[in-house]
């Protein structure tokens, strides 16, 4: 076997090193869900404009309650009431409350709140059977939001919770990246578009809906293609795509063989490579260049290596270019259910698996080296060997990359 000389994390620094974010747009906030901001967003105004009440029950000024006791009731009257939204004022007097709606501004001279279903009413009076800190059930001005500090930062993801932060805080648009197109094509003689009538020896192309599912998941847009494995309609197809796209991910065609053609005709086209091929299994055939400037990332075509690749190498390239601050899947620690082995010293080899709840960390299951489309299905998370050991005991907490 060839000797390959780069490494997952020096070819994952290429990847990245070579990615600069798209262009920022101003979009409505619903339309800018799951896109990364393109700087940081400042709150407009302060998120409540006051100081205002987390329940329903009674403002109040706490030292007033400072020898409340059951049998020894704090006896105040009843001022008046003041909802969310409300516009009338009613100043605190000594010896008083203010019935207070959940986020009604709070009165002045308040400073808690007692929630309703620890009072008493008697008539114009509400009785209290307990003392209260200042501050309590109180959400201050600014609480939510201050005006002028940062509400969302460079790089984050608008989330829908964050979407709502924003507008609390006076916006109604985001600035963000702009989603990359991505292109992708599957080559092989063998393959037909998914739905389409199988001649002789073909199958359905799924490694590229399983590829563009996970743009989609990360909210990236695509475009699929299949072509032959035949220069002139490789050639076609990529630089068709190439117009449409900010970026090309291929499957299949990117080894040795005599009909793995993929890096000859990116190389015609003018190809500018990178890397192609580092030592990680399953995927080793992987590759990342540019094309007139906009990446290309080149996938094997067994299922697992495909699917290994796009995860360890052309999704974080892709999310680099969505702008995000923290391309790659997410991670958490876990225990292994089970000995992993078959690792080659200077490899990364990665294993599928199951996660399970455990005792303190999730249980992670790994699934046979050479599992297939239906075991992949299954899968919930990807550990690995890293370079260095050959094998990994049952017990130990390694730190696993969470699939979609």
């Amino acid at each position: 076997m060839q000797s390959l000389s780069l490494g997952l994390s020096e070819a994952l620094r290429l990847t990245l090193a070579g990615m600069s974010p798209l262009a920022a747009v101003e979009l409505p906030l619903l339309e800018a869900l799951g896109q990364a901001a393109a700087g940081d967003h400042q709150a407009l105004v302060d998120s409540p404009a006051r100081d205002a009440s987390r329940k329903d029950g009674y403002a109040v000024a706490s030292h007033e309650l400072a020898t409340a006791a059951p049998g020894n009731p704090a006896r105040l009257r009843v001022l008046g009431s003041l909802a969310a939204g409300g516009v009338e004022e009613i100043a605190l007097r000594p010896g008083a409350a203010v019935r207070v709606l959940t986020g009604a501004r709070l009165p002045a001279g308040a400073d808690a709140v007692v929630a309703e279903e620890y009072t008493r009413r008697e008539g114009d009076q509400v009785l209290i059977d307990a003392p209260v800190a200042p501050g309590f059930n109180l959400l201050p001005r600014g609480g939510d939001a201050r005006a002028g500090r940062v509400v969302l930062t460079a790089g984050q993801v608008l989330t829908p919770l964050r979407a709502g932060l924003l507008a609390a805080a006076g916006h109604a648009t985001a600035r963000v990246h702009a989603a990359p197109r991505v292109g992708v094509l599957g080559t092989g003689d063998e393959l037909a578009l998914p739905g389409q009538p199988l001649s002789e020896g073909q199958l359905h192309a799924s490694n590229i809906v399983t590829l563009a599912a996970l743009c989609r998941q990360f909210g990236l847009s695509t475009r699929l293609a299949i072509a032959r494995d035949e220069a002139p309609a490789l050639a076609a197809a990529l630089t068709d795509l190439l117009a449409q796209s900010d970026a090309l991910v291929t499957s299949g065609g990117a080894w040795q063989g005599d009909r793995d053609l993929m890096v000859k005709v990116l190389e015609g086209l003018g190809w500018e490579k990178v890397f192609h091929r580092i030592r990680i299994g399953p995927g080793k055939a992987v590759g990342f260049g540019r094309l007139e400037g906009r990446p290309v990332f080149i996938l094997p075509g067994g299922p697992p290596s495909n699917l290994m690749g796009f995860l360890q190498i052309a999704l974080p390239g892709l999310l680099a270019l969505a702008g995000r601050a923290d391309p790659g899947l997410p991670r958490v620690n876990a225990r292994l259910g089970a000995d992993i082995g078959e690792g080659k010293v200077g490899w990364t080899d990665f294993f599928y698996g199951r996660l399970e709840p455990g005792p303190d960390l999730p249980i992670f299951y790994p699934q046979k080296k050479r599992t297939r489309l239906m075991d992949i299905a299954q899968a919930e998370a990807v550990a690995a060997i890293p370079e260095g050991r050959e094998s990994l005991a049952a017990g130990e907490v390694v730190s696993v990359q969470l699939l979609p």
